[in-house]
């Protein structure tokens, strides 16, 4: 079984929106990171991707406040109770995986714990707030933390609004982000040793903006499920199984 497989069973059952697929994704990039630099991840909510970074890296820095909120479009607000119950769940899931030891758990908004993480970063994976302003603040602040030759993975990228738009402000255009392309809604991006310049960054703008009639499908779909129209979204490409597009 390759790492990347064993990874994946590890998470098997931990409640969270990564796909297989995405996993061995991240996992490939968080072994690519060993030595290079910390590898951070913002977002954590039960240790599904936290479980795949800590069986690929040597060490993970899992920032979550596990306030029980931003857990979903129905669910915003915080709410002590639940982030309780996550947080609990969350170290239950690592000790039960065998990565407890891997990771360092911050429990603090993402903005307030820059300051945590001494050196360079070789892998940021970003999948906190889906909101415009709390996800263009992690794009951009822990954003340029990553070194040269790093990497920066999205989740809900070219599916939630508020991420997309995050994007669009601070990666279509910029000089200093390669898109590498993506698995459903994991979107990789590289940090170049020099900025990109004339044609190559056009051509990489034109490579985001080409996931847009894909992101249109997604919003369109999401639409269709909160107005419990399920028949059509399945329609348009939403997995049986799934309760929305990832």
């Amino acid at each position: 079984m390759s790492g990347a497989d064993a990874a994946v069973e590890a998470a098997a059952g931990v409640e969270g929106w990564l796909t297989d697929a995405q996993a061995r994704r991240l996992w490939a990039r968080g072994a690519a990171a060993r030595g290079r630099g910390a590898v951070v991840e913002i977002g954590s909510f039960r240790g599904r991707s936290t479980i795949v970074l800590a069986s690929a890296a040597e060490a993970v820095v899992a920032i979550d406040p596990h306030a029980g909120g931003d857990r979903g479009p129905q669910e915003i607000s915080p709410d002590a109770t639940r982030g309780d119950e996550d947080l609990e769940a969350f170290r239950a899931n690592l000790a039960r995986a065998g990565v407890a030891d891997r990771v360092r758990h911050v429990r603090s908004a993402s903005e307030d714990a820059l300051g945590e993480v001494d050196g360079a970063v070789a892998l940021l994976y970003v999948d906190g707030a889906h909101r415009y302003g709390p996800a263009r603040a992690d794009l951009a602040g822990w954003g340029r933390r990553v070194v040269p030759g790093g990497a920066m993975l999205v989740h809900d990228a070219f599916s939630s609004i508020g991420v997309t738009l995050a994007l669009a402000t601070e990666c279509v255009l910029s000089p200093w982000w390669r898109y590498a392309g993506r698995t459903g809604s994991l979107a990789e991006y590289e940090r170049p040793a020099a900025p990109l310049r004339g044609r190559v960054r056009a051509r990489n703008a034109a490579r985001q903006l080409a996931e847009l009639p894909w992101f249109a499908r997604n919003v369109a779909i999401k639409a269709l499920v909160v107005a419990r129209l399920r028949g059509l979204a399945h329609r348009l490409g939403l997995p049986p199984d799934a309760q929305w597009p990832y």
